[in-house]
Formats: C-alpha cells, sequence, structure tokens
C-alpha cells in the first residue's frame, strides 16, 4: 500500500501549473530588471581565519597541492622537471594556488652543513663529523594581507575582504587591468591565460562557509598547514618557536605573524629557520600605498602647473 506522502505527491503533480495573476507580472519583470543593481545585505563578520605554515615540519610531499587544485578544479601544469630540485611548478600562479618549494642546502653552496636538532634526524641523519646538508620545504600561498595591496589598488572592486576577513577576489567583476599583479610584493596574483582575470587562493571561502577546513591544510599529512582563528594560530606559533628553542633550532623564527613599520601583518603566516630571501621572500616587505601620498601631491602640481601653462597661453592668445 502506497504511503501517504506518495499519494500526497501523486495528487500535487496531477494538479495543472498555476499562473500568477496578470497584476503580478510587472512587479516581477521589475524585479528582474532592478535586480542586478541593488546591493545585497552583507554576510555578519566572523572570526578572523587564516593559515599557520610550519615549514620544519614540511616533508615536500604537495599534498596540498594536489588537494587544492583538485577541490578548485584547477588544470595541471604540466609534469615536466623545472630543473630546479623536485619542483614542477616553480611559482605560483592563476592555476596554481599552493607550491610547495624546495630548497637545497650543501657545505660546497656555502651552507655551513649544520642541521638543525629536530629538522634533520633518525637514520637519514649523516654521521657526527660527515658533511651534512638540509632540504628546506615550505608550502607557499596568498598571505591574506590585513591591508592587502592588491585590494587598495583593484579599481573595479572585485578584490574585497569576505566575513572571514580573508582577501577574495571576483572574477566575474575582474577587467584583467594587472594593477594587483604589480601591486602584491609576495608576486602572488597572475592573470588567467584562459579568461585574463586575476585568480588567487581564495583560503577556500566555500568549504569555511560551511564550517569545513580547506583543502590544502586537511591533506596535509603532517600539520604543517595548520588553519583556524588568527589568535589561535599565532599563539599555537610562538609555543612552537619556544619549543624549537628549547631543542636548539635557535633560527626558527615567525614571518609575517606582527606588523611592521612598512607592512601590514599576514594572515597566513611562517615559521622559518633561515632568511626570508632563502625562502623566495622579501626580507622587508614594502606597501606601495606608502608612496601614494607623494604620489598625490606631485600629481596635484603638476595639474596646477599645466592649468597654469594653458591659461598664460589662452591670454596671449588674446593678445
Amino acid at each position: 500500500m502506497a504511503s501517504t506522502a506518495t499519494v500526497k505527491e501523486l495528487e500535487l503533480s496531477a494538479l495543472p501549473p498555476a499562473s500568477p495573476p496578470a497584476h503580478s507580472r510587472p512587479p516581477a519583470l521589475l524585479a528582474r530588471i532592478l535586480g542586478p543593481f541593488r546591493r545585497g545585505r552583507p554576510p555578519q563578520p566572523q572570526p578572523t581565519t587564516g593559515f599557520y605554515t610550519d615549514t620544519t615540519l614540511c616533508i615536500g610531499c604537495k599534498a596540498c597541492e594536489v588537494a587544492c587544485k583538485q577541490w578548485n578544479q584547477l588544470s595541471a601544469d604540466g609534469l615536466s622537471w623545472s630543473g630546479n630540485s623536485y619542483d614542477n611548478t616553480q611559482t605560483l600562479s592563476a592555476t596554481t594556488w599552493r607550491h610547495v618549494k624546495f630548497i637545497e642546502q650543501f657545505p660546497e653552496d656555502g651552507h655551513n652543513g649544520r642541521i638543525p636538532l629536530g629538522i634533520a634526524s633518525g637514520p637519514d641523519r649523516p654521521p657526527d663529523g660527515a658533511p651534512a646538508g638540509r632540504w628546506l620545504m615550505m608550502s607557499d600561498v596568498c598571505k591574506h594581507c590585513v591591508a592587502a595591496p592588491c585590494e587598495q589598488s583593484c579599481p573595479t572592486g572585485a578584490i574585497l575582504y569576505n566575513e572571514f576577513a580573508n582577501v577574495y577576489i571576483q572574477p566575474d567583476i575582474c577587467n584583467g587591468c594587472g594593477y594587483c599583479v604589480a601591486a602584491c610584493p609576495f608576486g602572488v596574483i597572475t592573470r588567467s591565460e584562459i579568461d585574463g582575470h586575476a585568480h588567487k587562493c581564495t583560503l577556500c571561502y566555500d568549504r569555511q562557509r560551511d564550517g569545513l577546513v580547506p583543502a590544502c591544510a586537511k591533506a596535509c599529512p603532517t600539520a604543517s598547514i595548520q588553519f583556524g582563528p588568527l589568535d589561535d594560530l599565532r599563539e599555537r606559533a610562538r609555543n612552537r618557536v619556544e619549543e624549537l628553542h628549547r631543542r636548539g633550532v635557535q633560527g626558527a623564527y615567525l614571518y609575517g605573524d606582527r606588523a611592521t613599520e612598512t607592512y601590514s601583518a599576514l594572515n597566513a603566516f611562517y615559521l622559518l629557520v633561515d632568511r626570508p630571501a632563502t625562502y623566495g621572500l622579501p626580507e622587508a616587505p614594502f606597501n606601495p600605498w606608502l608612496h601614494m601620498s607623494g604620489d598625490y601631491v606631485r600629481s596635484f602640481l603638476s595639474g596646477l602647473v599645466a592649468l597654469a601653462v594653458l591659461l598664460v597661453v589662452l591670454l596671449l592668445g588674446r593678445l
């Protein structure tokens, strides 16, 4: 015997489709015309989230790269070796939002050959007195800057901060001008060869809205990539630095967890054991926006001079 729900569904499907009354059609048409010009309600602000990447735990497996590409449906970058260690993607791009860097250091390259305690250990650690080297590995990503130059330079409003305070690009509003590409001191953003729009890490905004961890952090087998509220991440990272110092890794420090005189704090910061330049990061990132006040003054003065010259020419032409 058919269930009550099944009978009800059959009864409803047998009814003829209802047409809206004539008086409701013009308002519906008007709403469709005016809809694109209306501002929607912004989502409620959420606790600021970000990434904390501990490079001492990275094993270079590239699980984060694969997970990022799979979840965001990004095209592959080819399987040819770059010649730079085991790196085949080489850099962040419009189709590579996570990039694992391999830095090989050996005594013949000028490195002192000492492997910090806790970074290389076990059967692969060379015996005492033997020449030693080390690999530094880092999973690079958009820094989601607190004051992002890309967002400040965007002329169309395509780049904004979402409710999680993450820097998000709306590709359908991007006009492909490339101002954000030039503004970013970390070389994160590039334009796609397919649609000409700028693309970068979204910090898995769609997953965050559903209460899920970003794909890269979810796939990382060593917890090198950690995701969560920013205040919790900073406390966790500082405790990790203290732990490494107790274990003898005196060179461990955090990069981007605090603002400097020339740049804001990063919502995706790192624990490093060598100079930032070794990892391809700027030693002292500088926000181009700090130069803009002088540029505005020079532009204003240039406009005044041009206007004065024009007035002189007009006056001389009347004489």
